[in-house]
């Protein structure tokens, strides 16, 4: 009796410790746009309507909705869950969410971290160019800005992800980027990423210890549950204007995203392989 009310026990607390990464993620989760009858988000506690611009930089006036063009859209039922958003073409257009309230920033001890997935062949689907999949920022891309690029000229595209401070911080020189060594610059790479048009690409990444005043700002990138790269320490200081801040989705992409989500700290990579394997998406951590 005894070694069965054992076993009953361990069982249980098995159970329970498998769990407990995904009750963890559940309670990190701050916005959510699952991309499945609508582009609109469905948790975030700031506006969670889409919302298109005019252009790519600032002022990113924009109104809610989509592109009137129909060149960005949700495709129902085929993403890696659900429907997903599809970019059928290059567009000028800013398409994304406001920051406020759906990435929570802190001017002290910011840290996060974003996950989606693209179903993309670089190399034959997207137009000459620098691709921006997301960037986060209030100003430009190389000044208080996040991003997740394809490459233009590289034979496979590379993948970077690229986590500027404020342009003050990392380039107090002000030097012209062309000339500053790719060693020197915020990246991290990964020089023949696992994309294809017939299967979906987790990507997710994370930062910690931004806006502490101190060379302690990490961030990592991961594909497929996989780390991939790493943005070493260095002093990661943003200074934003929320009411410029957006998540821009798609600059210049042409391919599939699904399962947009934020999280309101740095995950573990336990976490991320957690998140990676969710049978059902980010929509199971909110049930």
């Amino acid at each position: 009796m005894v070694r069965l009310l054992v076993l009953a026990v361990t069982v249980f607390l098995i159970g329970c410790s498998s769990l407990q990464p995904q009750h963890r993620l559940a309670s990190a989760l701050v916005f959510h746009a699952p991309f499945d009858q609508s582009a609109d988000a469905v948790l975030g506690t700031g506006d969670r309507r889409i919302q298109t611009g005019p252009s790519w930089g600032p002022p990113r006036s924009s109104h809610p909705g989509l592109p009137n063009e129909g060149t960005v859209s949700v495709k129902p039922n085929e993403g890696r869950y659900g429907g997903a958003l599809y970019f059928s073409k290059k567009i000028p257009q800013m398409v994304g969410f406001r920051v406020p309230g759906n990435m929570p920033f802190r001017t002290n001890n910011w840290s996060g971290s974003i996950s989606f997935w693209l179903k993309v062949s670089p190399d034959e689907d997207l137009e000459p160019g620098y691709c921006d999949v997301i960037q986060v920022t209030s100003k430009g891309w190389d000044d208080a800005s996040l991003f997740v690029e394809f490459t233009k000229d590289e034979k496979p595209r590379e993948m970077r992800l690229g986590v500027y401070a404020d342009k003050a911080v990392w380039n107090p020189g002000n030097r012209d980027w062309g000339t500053i060594p790719l060693g020197k610059k915020p990246l991290a790479r990964v020089e023949s990423p696992p994309f294809r048009r017939d299967r979906w690409t987790h990507v997710a990444f994370t930062w910690d210890h931004f806006n502490t005043g101190h060379p302690d700002g990490v961030c990592r990138l991961y594909l497929d549950g996989v780390p991939m790269g790493t943005i070493s320490a260095r002093e990661q200081t943003f200074h934003w204007d929320l009411s410029e801040a957006v998540m821009m989705l798609g600059l210049a992409y042409t391919g599939w995203m699904d399962d947009l989500s934020v999280f309101d700290r740095a995950l573990t990579p336990n976490e991320v392989q957690v998140l990676y394997a969710l049978v059902g998406g980010a929509s199971g951590l909110r049930k």
